[in-house]
């Protein structure tokens, strides 16, 4: 239900390290989001063509796309978490990141055969 979708410039982190940033984001957005864990889906392209601001140095464009109702509150929230969070992982500022929330009906999300709605 909760998807993160992370494309980057900077250089992914290797196995296990690369594992272990996954597993922790996944736990982050169901705790965050008050979601279980069975249905984050957390994804990672590194080593993107990337350029921010006229510059190459490393960046970040992350998706959040969530089944439900995101409030400003808990956006805010989410988005001062997962900057630092991305950053910290990613080894890049966190004045490099953009994040895009989308909320998402459950109708349109398919999972199992079915859908949320």
């Amino acid at each position: 239900m909760p998807l993160l979708n992370l494309f980057s410039s900077a250089k992914s982190p290797e196995e296990p390290a690369l594992s272990q940033m996954l597993a922790s984001f996944s736990k982050l957005l169901a705790a965050e989001l008050g979601k279980p864990e069975r249905y984050v889906m957390v994804g990672l392209a590194s080593r993107m063509d990337m350029s921010f601001a006229s510059s190459r140095e490393p960046a970040c464009y992350a998706e959040l796309k969530n089944v439900g109702r995101l409030s400003r509150e808990k956006v805010e929230r989410l988005s001062e978490v997962l900057c630092e969070a991305i950053a910290k992982a990613l080894a890049l500022p966190k004045n490099r990141i953009y994040i895009e929330f989308t909320n998402a009906d459950g109708a349109l999300w398919g999972f199992d055969g079915g859908t949320f709605g």
